[in-house]
């Protein structure tokens, strides 16, 4: 509070430590002396407090902060630390997987080092040059194996063979822990040592140990003595294989079944006993029967020949499985309308029919669908009869590009195929309907053929409720042409002049069909190569083989050529029409 009484001021000042006073201003100088100084010394205290305070705060802070960015730079090396072990850790764990895959991928053996300049080896062909005893003794070979044994017998066992699949495959992964086991059947009759004890250790070194559950022998009553006790001795100890002997002669069909009923493994894998398995073969195939029981798989069936042993197998296109009319197995290059419902160029290929064999098929499915015609006699008509059913009873048959096993074709069959007829005869009664007189028509004779009682078959083929085989024509072999064979206008050919002679067609192979002249022959009535059938588009056919060749006219010449016929939906060339006259 502050009153002016007359010149002199009265001054009321409160302060921490100092009383209230008025003073007159002549005591001023008195108050500053006493009460201002006095005043100010604590507040300048104070400043000079909060100034250390400020400092103290901003080296607090300054420190602070270094200890912040060294935490960072701390933090951050950890991170780095960090990731860097991740990445360790993650490489280390691929490297592992690596390792895993590789260790389940193991065959049941390893192959023996290789020796980079044997004979054979890698597939090449093996050519000698014999003379004397030695000549004689691979001749000898080949007249009782139909192969060159000789030259087999200097070839090792454990051979390896060049890579032919598609790079493609090589690219796929496999779950081995959920692919199914399989059981290995191989029926053999009188099959050479090499040969035999070949196919047995090529499949024990390319099938991976976890697949495979057993490696099934079946000996179909042999005769020969290195077959015996030399045969036990040379498998004793190998793992997973097993013998088992037939007490008579049964063929190829019921030895295999001999084989199969002695199976434990989820899926049935037949080959024949003179096959040689590349690396990589049965996971593709296992793969594919993981995804559909219902698909019985091929491999790519690689040639190795007969007398070389050179190994033939390529890495293109395979072939697939038809038939001609005779009912005879035909191989032929994929159709269009097959590669154009194939994502892939290592997706699976739908195939009419299979050579027989080699295939894998679900135990369990192959004994739904009635496993084997235990009618058929040794072998031959089999595979068709089999292709026939797998397809109109609900199956599928595929061949898997990724899947290349090596086979010896022989250069002739080593025994007789005497009842290959009434077995093909089997077939054509029970899934061909109607279609079977195409059959007869072009093989007369067997109508005759004493074939047994199919009626199992046909009610086994009721109570699977099976397509009709004109489904199967439409639906799964539309390339087949199926011939008309209208009444007079199929069958022999006879010359009006020589009317004992017919008109008589001999290809030069299965393979090649095409090229060679039509002849005049005494007429036998067999059909086969006096068989011709005039169309309706005024060709002259003959169909009993695959492909079907057509009866043409050369420029310049006075003879009758067959060429290969045109495509369905194609014209007939004019120099292949002939006008059919009734005189």
């Amino acid at each position: 509070m502050q009153k002016k009484i007359k010149n002199h001021w009265h001054i009321q000042i409160t302060a921490p430590h100092i009383l209230a006073q008025a003073v007159s201003v002549t005591g001023i100088r008195t108050m500053r002396r006493r009460g201002l100084v006095a005043a100010w010394q604590p507040y300048r205290r104070r400043k000079g407090l909060c100034f250390l305070a400020a400092v103290a705060c901003m080296l607090i802070f300054s420190y602070m902060l270094l200890i912040k960015e060294e935490e960072d730079g701390n933090t951050q090396k950890s991170e780095n630390l960090r990731a860097e072990e991740h990445h360790e850790r993650r490489e280390a764990a691929v490297n592992q997987n690596e390792l895993d895959y590789e260790q389940l991928k193991r065959p049941v053996y390893e192959k023996p080092p290789v020796d980079l300049h044997a004979l054979g080896e890698f597939g090449r062909p093996v050519k000698l040059n014999l003379q004397g005893e030695e000549k004689r003794l691979e001749e000898e070979s080949i007249n009782k194996h139909q192969i060159n044994i000789y030259v087999s017998d200097k070839i090792s066992l454990h051979r390896c063979l060049d890579e032919r699949w598609n790079p493609m495959c090589k690219t796929v992964r496999y779950d081995y822990h959920k692919l199914p086991r399989t059981s290995i059947v191989i029926a053999f009759y009188n099959e050479a040592a090499s040969t035999l004890l070949r196919t047995v250790h090529s499949v024990l070194e390319t099938t991976p140990d976890i697949l495979l559950e057993e490696l099934i022998l079946v000996d179909d009553y042999s005769d020969k003595d290195h077959l015996k006790e030399p045969l036990e001795r040379q498998i004793t100890g190998l793992k997973k294989v097993r013998l088992v002997r037939a007490h008579k002669r049964e063929g190829l069909v019921r030895a295999r079944l001999l084989g199969a009923s002695k199976a434990t493994g989820e899926v049935l894998t037949f080959l024949d006993c003179h096959c040689e398995c590349h690396e990589g073969w049965l996971e593709p195939i296992m793969e594919r029967i993981r995804e559909k029981e219902t698909a019985v798989v091929c491999p790519v069936i690689d040639s190795i020949d007969w007398n070389t042993f050179e190994y033939l197998g390529h890495a293109g296109e395979p072939q697939i499985g038809g038939f001609d009319w005779r009912l005879a197995f035909t191989w032929h290059t994929v159709p269009e309308r097959e590669q154009k419902r194939r994502r892939s160029p290592i997706d699976v290929i739908s195939s009419p029919t299979m050579a027989g064999g080699l295939f894998s098929v679900s135990k369990k499915y192959f004994e739904y669908l009635g496993t084997y015609d235990t009618g058929m006699e040794v072998w031959g008509g089999e595979n068709l009869e089999f292709s026939f059913r797998i397809w109109q009873c609900g199956g599928t048959l595929e061949v898997h590009p990724c899947s290349h096993v090596g086979h010896v074709f022989p250069k002739q069959a080593p025994y007789s195929r005497s009842k290959a007829l009434a077995n093909s005869v089997r077939s054509a009664e029970v899934w061909m309907d109607e279609y079977k007189e195409l059959y007869y028509h072009r093989n007369p004779h067997a109508r005759l053929e004493a074939y047994g009682d199919v009626t199992e078959r046909r009610q086994l083929r009721e109570k699977l409720r099976c397509k009709s085989f004109k489904w199967f024509l439409e639906n799964v072999y539309p390339e087949v042409h199926v011939p008309e064979d209208n009444p007079g206008h199929f069958g022999m050919l006879k010359n009006k002049g020589m009317s004992d002679h017919c008109f008589d067609y001999n290809p030069a192979s299965e393979q090649d069909v095409t090229g060679q002249k039509i002849i005049l022959y005494p007429c036998h009535g067999m059909g086969q190569n006096q068989f011709f059938e005039y169309t309706s588009y005024n060709e002259i056919r003959y169909n009993t083989r695959q492909p079907e060749g057509c009866a043409a006219v050369e420029q310049g010449s006075d003879q009758l050529t067959i060429f290969l016929c045109r495509e369905n939906g194609q014209s007939v060339p004019e120099n292949q029409k002939f006008i059919f006259k009734e005189v």
